[in-house]
């Protein structure tokens, strides 16, 4: 699923230098909830279960500022 969250803010034009950045961590301590996104600064915190999610966390929150409660951990 990271693979296709970086492909997916470059085919929107909101990856690069001083834009969004897409990476992976290690061990972020949140195991018994499944996987999950920070989106740093904000420190927001989500679990996903397929791409239609991702597609709504880099819409909502990536693109529009708002925060996708029902994914939020």
């Amino acid at each position: 699923m990271r693979d296709y969250a970086k492909q997916r803010v470059k085919e929107l034009g909101i990856a690069g230098e001083g834009k969004l950045r897409v990476n992976q961590a290690g061990c972020l301590d949140r195991c018994e909830e499944g996987p999950c996104i920070v989106v740093y600064p904000d420190a927001v915190w989500y679990t996903y279960i397929d791409r239609a999610d991702i597609d709504e966390i880099i819409e909502q929150h990536l693109q529009q500022g708002r925060i996708v409660e029902r994914l939020r951990i």
